[in-house]
């Protein structure tokens, strides 16, 4: 299994990452002064994220291609620009089954990674339920997604699962601002592209970076990230990485993100409106994110399928392995990612 190293996030304006010797060193460069701000071991790190206008040597690219590491660059509001990829890895037999999976066994997988997507969803209002007591809209929307759950195991085509995804995700989303206690956040739906609101913005930047790590967990075990059957292919899309991140929405990042605020970890006055109405997160409050995103990362539970005790950090990597395995033969199923 791959170690849960650490994950070096970039977010000050006009940084420069470079290599010495074995080390990575962030300076900042203004006015002809250079700064540096940090200088780490590079064998500890396993992912960099650059947010913002922040430059990055060749030199530590092309140590980040050959070692596998993922160095992904976003805009200041979180947005998914680009990535670094080096020489392919796995074995070309499996990209090749994944590319000729046979459709019965799509249906099955999409299936399964909706029916765990809204369980989880369903988790978390149950949850609030528990601790607050009782709320209509919280009620049913709980209903109705255990009503859709069982309608999906005699759904004929992968639209149709599609379609009953789609609205589980509206009866979530129509209560999730009853599980906001914190006050100074609305929330009236689902929006992005851009967020219109806090807890839009939020969830769009944690979602974005969650699914960078699953796209690198995939290619780390040799699955074409691009290659999905819930989402729709299309260029520049890493749909089977978008298929996989519908497991985690609710249990990582949506519970992040409802902790954070409730527990008043993040505050109104950390996010800025743009002009165009675009909200994004400040410099210090997306430095209060990441830090709370880490930690979650560092979090132990037992995982469901493999019964060991495993970082949270890890469980991408541990979802693609077993997707890879089922892909190849070796299990029967493909066992998503649910605890309730």
């Amino acid at each position: 299994m791959k170690p849960l190293q650490n994950c070096l996030y970039i977010t000050k304006e006009g940084a420069y990452l470079h290599k010495e010797r074995e080390t990575l060193v962030v300076d900042q460069r203004l006015d002809g002064k250079v700064t540096k701000l940090m200088q780490l071991p590079i064998h500890s790190v396993g992912a960099i994220f650059c947010f913002g206008q922040v430059m990055v040597s060749p030199q530590v690219m092309g140590f980040c291609g050959e070692r596998g590491t993922s160095l992904a660059f976003f805009d200041r509001f979180g947005r998914y620009q680009a990535r670094v990829v080096g020489q392919q890895q796995g074995n070309v037999l499996l990209r090749r089954a994944q590319f000729d999976f046979p459709e019965e066994k799509q249906l099955s997988f999409v299936k399964a990674v909706v029916a765990a997507k809204l369980q989880s969803s369903r988790a978390v209002l149950q949850r609030h339920l528990r601790n607050h007591g009782h709320s209509t809209r919280v009620d049913t929307a709980i209903r109705r997604l255990r009503q859709i759950v069982e309608s999906l195991p005699v759904q004929k085509s992968i639209d149709s699962v599609r379609g009953f995804e789609g609205e589980g995700a509206r009866h979530y989303f129509s209560a999730f601002d009853t599980l906001i206690t914190a006050e100074g956040f609305e929330f009236s739906g689902r929006n992005r592209r851009p967020p219109i609101d806090a807890v839009n913005a939020l969830l769009s930047f944690l979602y974005s970076l969650w699914g960078k790590e699953v796209s690198g967990a995939l290619q780390g075990v040799g699955l074409d990230p691009q290659v999905g059957w819930l989402h729709a292919e299309r260029p520049g899309r890493d749909s089977l990485a978008q298929d996989l991140l519908e497991e985690f929405r609710a249990y990582v990042i949506d519970r992040l993100v409802l902790t954070m605020i409730n527990r008043r970890q993040i505050k109104p006055d950390d996010f800025d409106t743009a002009v165009s109405g675009a909200v994004s997160l400040t410099d210090a409050g997306r430095k209060r994110v990441l830090a709370a995103y880490q930690a979650k990362k560092l979090e132990t539970i037992t995982h469901p399928f493999l019964q060991e005790s495993v970082a949270i950090g890890l469980l991408p990597h541990i979802q693609a392995m077993l997707l890879a395995r089922h892909i190849r033969g070796d299990l029967t199923c493909y066992p998503p990612f649910c605890i309730r």
